[in-house]
């Protein structure tokens, strides 16, 4: 979220789907506003949906100036009607401090009803506080995102396997069924990631930055025989400009399935993937973990990982 805080009221409007002008205006709109607050406004599920269309239920909104100028977004995700609504936004730089984060705030809690509704603020700034706080909203949820530098890292290392463990490259067309059945064991838990789908997966694979070589899993046996995926380390490359002036790397899913906990997979997994990085040329790598998830948050630090910057979401009870 983004503040604005001066009585001027921008016109909103919100479609299931925009049109490719609006959607080409909200991406500009979106690298202004990374290029002014060193943060990406919206997660990669937001972005996504802005571009491919998302789930029933969700909405995109948008708020425009007198002269028709673009000065606000927000992407509103109903699910299936029952629990929380939830929804991202962002107010262009120029246009902060004018209304228009509360005209959009106000139009998602129209869109959201009687339900609760959380709004995640990427980067924490504290527009995010002083917007939400006085209508209601508390802090209910903190994304950790957490660096390393990838100097120290052994380019040609080959971690140890439990026995009869090896580790493949994903292979399109072929790993989603095992991989999609995996990760929803390892984030059974998650509201997010374990509900992923094939449609998920399938717009992931389409993405200019997808690399299979870069996709890591882990099995026992044969995976064409028989053989039972145990986890996997998906990484990956942000580019210039995206995360910082340099290219960035990402532990971008780590998972390991709940019966393959203890063997050491996930420690063995991360090094494999940080090894990949690294022989690309990267100097450092990012990676986002809950920070009520203490076991995860300490594994990352023994392997060096650091508090780099936080993402809260803020919920309102109705």
């Amino acid at each position: 979220m983004r503040p604005s805080l001066s009585a001027a009221a921008p016109a909103v409007r919100d479609v299931v789907r925009l049109e490719p002008a609006d959607v080409d205006a909200v991406l500009a709109l979106l690298r202004a506003a990374t290029a002014t607050d060193g943060v990406r406004p919206l997660s990669e599920e937001a972005e996504l949906r802005l571009q491919h269309g998302g789930s029933p239920g969700g909405r995109d909104v948008l708020a425009t100036a007198a002269d028709g100028t673009l000065s606000g977004y927000a992407r509103f995700e109903g699910g299936d009607g029952t629990g929380d609504a939830e929804a991202e936004l962002v107010v262009a730089p120029g246009a902060r401090r004018q209304g228009v984060g509360r005209s959009l705030l106000a139009r998602l809690e129209e869109l959201a009803g009687d339900r609760p509704l959380r709004v995640w603020a990427h980067g924490d700034l504290p527009g995010a506080a002083e917007l939400a706080r006085p209508r209601g909203y508390e802090r209910a949820r903190v994304l950790l995102q957490m660096r390393r530098d990838l100097a120290g890292v052994d380019a040609g290392s080959r971690p140890r396997l439990p026995e009869g463990v090896q580790v493949r490259t994903f292979r399109p067309g072929r790993d989603e069924q095992a991989w999609l059945r995996t990760n929803a064991r390892a984030f059974a838990s998650h509201p997010e990631q374990g509900s992923w789908t094939a449609d998920d997966l399938r717009l992931r694979e389409a993405e200019p930055w997808f690399d299979p070589a870069g996709f890591f899993l882990a099995w026992r046996g044969d995976p064409d025989a028989g053989g039972t995926l145990l986890g996997s380390h998906w990484t990956k490359v942000h580019p210039p400009g995206d995360e910082g002036p340099e290219a960035v790397g990402e532990v971008y899913v780590l998972g390991i399935d709940p019966d393959a906990q203890g063997l050491g997979l996930g420690r063995a997994l991360t090094d494999v993937g940080l090894a990949h990085l690294r022989s690309l040329g990267l100097r450092q790598v990012l990676l986002y973990v809950e920070e009520e998830n203490t076991a995860a948050v300490t594994l990352y630090a023994r392997s060096g990982f650091t508090r780099h910057a936080v993402d809260v979401s803020w919920r309102r009870a109705r």
